[in-house]
């Protein structure tokens, strides 16, 4: 009877153990709802769930992102954006927001992605990433047509006042060059630039190249020097936060897709008269 009962409880331990045992292992498994799941970082179900990506940019950068005659929103972003509807089914909501200040407010989360023409400099690759990139972009100089001076470069412009976009890509090749406050007038939007520049306040303004052609047909300025900042910063995508990498590499499918079938290539033609695709390099599209 002793040997009954002993058995009998050796059998209860080795049973409440066995249980515990695996009580422990099920603790210890990751929880289904925890951020190491398959669910990403939930970048592109936010957009997903809202129905819409929210788009900040320059609304006065013709030919990509400007006002018509009728107060509408146009230019190659902006077509681009409706491409880019069509292939996610998201629509794209335009946040018009001044250059200087548009990483800020992208980190601020004011809106999901920055879609306006921007280059992707080293700098703020270590503040945000890119989608792309979507083209290439130098800077040129362009000064008013009965402006008659030799000015080949920016160097001929030394001891001249020169107006650009604050926070943009010329006001960084223009410093590059030794341009200071002094010399260097800096302007939220590219038309008051041009509007310094009309009225004598300056006597050329940097511009990037694919909105040079668009200033150009008014047929007030014309180009003068070699483009500049001709480097691997010369690209542009789309600029998205750190954390939003699902987003960005959906972007990325979605850009590399109208590479390939040469949907940018036509907005460009369309847009700027030229292919800013062209020069894209193999090992630049993701």
């Amino acid at each position: 009877m002793k040997k009954g009962l002993l058995l009998i409880l050796v059998l209860v331990l080795g049973l409440s153990l066995l249980v515990t045992g695996c009580g422990d292992k099920k603790e210890e498994a990751p929880a289904p709802n925890g951020e190491e799941t398959a669910t990403g970082d939930g970048s592109w179900k936010r957009v997903q769930d809202a129905g819409k990506i929210k788009a900040g940019l320059d609304d006065g950068f013709p030919p990509m992102g400007f006002r018509n005659d009728k107060g509408e929103l146009v230019g190659f972003d902006i077509d681009m954006g409706k491409e880019i509807t069509k292939r996610t089914g998201l629509e794209i909501e335009w946040v018009p927001t001044d250059w200087n200040g548009i990483v800020p407010s992208l980190l601020a989360k004011k809106f999901d992605v920055i879609h306006s023409g921007m280059n992707m400099w080293e700098e703020r690759k270590e503040a945000i990433n890119f989608a792309g990139p979507y083209g290439v972009a130098s800077q040129v100089i362009l000064v008013k047509k009965d402006n008659n001076d030799k000015i080949e470069s920016l160097e001929d412009l030394k001891d001249q006042v020169i107006g650009t976009q604050l926070g943009g890509t010329g006001q960084q090749e223009s410093s590059k060059a030794g341009f200071d406050e002094k010399n260097m007038k800096l302007y939220n939007k590219f038309p008051e630039a041009f509007a310094d520049l009309d009225n004598g306040r300056t006597v050329a303004v940097v511009v990037d190249s694919f909105a040079a052609p668009e200033w150009l047909k008014t047929g007030k300025y014309k180009k003068v020097g070699q483009e500049i900042g001709m480097n691997k910063e010369a690209v542009i995508g789309i600029g998205v936060r750190k954390e939003d990498k699902e987003l960005r590499d959906q972007l990325d499918a979605v850009i590399k897709e109208m590479l390939e079938d040469g949907t940018l290539t036509k907005l460009s033609n369309e847009w700027l008269g030229y292919d800013i695709t062209e020069q894209l390099e193999s090992d630049q599209v993701k």
